[in-house]
């Protein structure tokens, strides 16, 4: 092509011819260049599946479908027809009692956050959530899970089971009720969810929770485990580095020395503790001085006194050492006496019954002393008489001779 000089000509659709360099591509460009060549094959062919995938039926999807929506469609089973490349999947308000290890049909790889809320579920069977890799977000709220296997995330192999990659679990309103805790235990225990870093129990009824039952989540930050029905724990918040603990609307009316050292031994927490019926007696002594001493506490100058009746609504830090008082001795007191009345009135029954027996039976009783008087007074008779032979020496040869 005139004009062009160490060029190529090449011809363009339109049949323009333009010029190009006809030197070689260094070697280095294009080993920089392949590998991005074949990672825009690959997502090209990723977003084509994707597109290509149909919507299950019953739900609605975005286009291309990574937004799934299966919403209040009475569904008794997950749709096994998901499509892979799916992001965020909301299954909510339907009817699955049961999530079983080939609930979801596929593996998902690209599933970021599942909400299963308000699905009246039941049971949640072992590997069910392993087959969700990148999984983040999982919401189980509203269900009412009874049965809950401790290998839902992933099997244990060796004993510890591979972290899971989620990192926010709700379970708020999800147990069936309390007596749910040690399989939730379990599952925490195991190690497959080592990546967790916001966990929500709230609204269960829980009234306990086993001994190091987080103790395994050494990346959890936050906890929420408000409304419930705690009095007390027990080396529950060891080994933990939390951010964030809410402990509202329980039963709590002090905390243990140990529940107070292991919070106190994290040194970013922030603990919430309002709206519990602290009793401001003799056991709270302990309890008030490490309130008073920690920065740990929000609001702490909310916290109110629910009984004795005296600072009822009285904030904690404000009643006085000589106000913590306990009552112990003089309801001993009292007990006892009442004890020694009780007694003293039961004796008193039992005397009337034995003199009213003897009184219906005076006849009888009166005969059986007369016998036993009459006994008595022969046998000391014959005494007698052996005794006045004995010191008798001519009684003595006189009973000899009659013998003879």
């Amino acid at each position: 092509m005139p004009g062009c000089s160490l060029v190529q000509s090449l011809c363009r659709p339109d049949g323009a011819r333009v010029c190009v360099p006809s030197r070689p591509i260094p070697p280095l460009t294009l080993s920089l260049l392949l590998p991005l060549f074949l990672l825009l094959l690959q997502l090209h062919g990723s977003a084509a599946a994707a597109a290509s995938s149909p919507c299950p039926r019953f739900c609605e999807c975005s286009e291309p479908p990574t937004r799934v929506k299966c919403v209040n469609r009475q569904l008794s089973s997950i749709p096994s027809d998901i499509p892979a490349g799916v992001e965020r999947l909301f299954i909510t308000g339907n009817s699955i009692s049961t999530l079983g290890a080939g609930a979801f049909g596929q593996r998902l790889e690209h599933l970021l956050n599942l909400n299963l809320s308000d699905n009246k579920i039941e049971s949640i069977e072992a590997l069910a959530f392993a087959s969700m890799p990148s999984l983040r977000q999982l919401d189980l709220s509203n269900n009412r899970i009874s049965t809950l296997h401790p290998e839902a995330f992933g099997g244990a192999g060796g004993g510890v089971a591979s972290p899971h990659s989620l990192q926010e679990l709700n379970l708020s309103r999800a147990l069936l009720n309390g007596s749910v805790a040690e399989q939730v235990s379990d599952l925490l225990q195991n190690g497959s969810l080592a990546n967790l870093v916001h966990l929500e129990m709230s609204d269960n009824d829980l009234f306990y929770m086993p001994a190091r039952a987080f103790s395994r989540l050494t990346s959890l930050r936050q906890l929420q485990l408000r409304n419930n029905s705690f009095v007390s724990f027990r080396d529950t918040f060891q080994d933990l580095n939390l951010q964030l603990l809410d402990l509202r609307f329980n039963a709590l009316k002090t905390l243990g020395n140990g529940t107070m050292a292991e919070l106190s031994s994290q040194p970013q927490l922030r603990v919430d503790l309002r709206d519990n019926p602290f009793v401001c007696d003799c056991g709270l002594k302990d309890f008030r001085a490490w309130l008073q001493s920690t920065d740990k506490v929000v609001e702490k100058d909310s916290l109110l006194c629910s009984s004795p009746e005296s600072l009822g609504n009285k904030p904690v830090l404000q009643a006085r050492y000589s106000d913590l008082q306990c009552s112990f001795q003089g309801d001993m007191e009292s007990a006892l006496q009442t004890s020694y009345v009780f007694l003293g009135l039961v004796l008193a029954l039992i005397g009337v019954i034995f003199m009213f027996v003897l009184y219906l039976n005076r006849k009888g009783i009166k005969k059986w002393l007369n016998n036993f008087r009459d006994a008595c007074r022969d046998h000391m008779e014959g005494y007698h008489y052996r005794y006045e032979i004995n010191s008798d020496p001519r009684l003595t040869n006189l009973s000899s001779s009659s013998d003879l």
